[in-house]
């Protein structure tokens, strides 16, 4: 029995594949979203197998010195916890980034806001863009910017230094140029010329919190979720933010919550900077991100 209360023990004499189709109906049992894909992706990390190697294993007998990691993964895993936080990393626009408590985990409808920010900046000039993401947590937006365009110049802010502290080791490992800046929202940018502003900002009412799956609700960081009464409240923000700068950026970009775009999409078209406003849907088909794309500039 652990902290939560799961209790978790491997049968005796099982072979690896069958390790992890008991271990995908436990954590079914016990309420797990995807447990088959959850069960299979802790039991390669435990193993430390990966592609053939693991495939070729399945009927091996499962390694007893390795039963008590297993039992405490599956554990962890029935109690909520994130399975990203539970290994330590998450692959983002085929990167890999580590994640800790500390940040909110790269989902891959984000990618498609990282799709559509290059998309339109690659239509604005010929040359170099100075790009900032705004509230980075983990660093997977300037990161796959980077590496999708690396003669950008690339910055990131988070008003969380341990955010900021897990960002800068996965550009770092990345071997990536990326500048960070601790600060609220644009406020670390005050002054300087941004062509492209881009962020995932918390972007759920505060009185939804309560009700989010017990994954993301008792693990991941609040400060990364709450965007105030009805989750705009980082985009209004941002607008006013705008001021800081020298002049409003050629191309803006924001990830959001179901049923928000048409207001982000409202509050671009209000302040007036931006020739186009695009609307990106999700791969569920939920308008998940809201552009603003400037005239070309030579």
């Amino acid at each position: 029995m652990n902290r939560d209360g799961v209790s978790y023990t491997l049968s005796a004499k099982h072979n690896i594949s069958e390790a992890r189709r008991e271990a995908s109906s436990f954590l079914a049992a016990a309420g797990v979203q995807e447990p088959d894909s959850n069960a299979e992706l802790l039991i390669r990390h435990v193993l430390g197998l990966d592609g053939a190697a693991y495939l070729a294993a399945l009927r091996d007998p499962f390694p007893r010195e390795k039963q008590g990691a297993w039992e405490e993964v599956i554990r962890r895993k029935a109690a909520g916890e994130p399975a990203q936080y539970i290994i330590g990393e998450q692959e983002f626009y085929g990167l890999t980034f580590q994640v800790t408590p500390a940040v909110l985990i790269p989902r891959p409808e984000t990618e498609l806001l990282v799709e559509a920010i290059v998309q339109h900046a690659d239509r604005l000039a010929v040359g170099a863009l100075y790009a900032a993401d705004i509230g980075t947590g983990s660093g997977s937006i300037a990161a796959a910017l980077k590496h999708l365009r690396p003669g950008w110049r690339v910055a990131a802010s988070d008003i969380s230094p341990d955010a900021l502290a897990v960002a800068q080791g996965n550009v770092r490992r990345l071997g990536l140029d990326v500048a960070f800046k601790q600060g609220n929202l644009l406020e670390p940018f005050a002054g300087e010329p941004l062509d492209i502003v881009v962020s995932n900002p918390p972007y759920i009412p505060a009185d939804v919190i309560a009700g989010l799956q017990p994954e993301v609700r008792d693990y991941e960081p609040r400060t990364a979720l709450d965007g105030g009464p009805d989750g705009l409240a980082p985009y209004r923000e941002m607008m006013a933010q705008l001021a800081l700068l020298p002049q409003p950026p050629r191309l803006i970009g924001f990830e959001l919550g179901m049923g928000q775009a048409a207001d982000v999409a409202e509050l671009l078209r209000a302040a007036g900077h931006w020739r186009e406003i695009v609307t990106v849907a999700d791969l569920a088909g939920i308008d998940r991100h809201v552009l603003g794309v400037a005239d070309h500039r030579s």
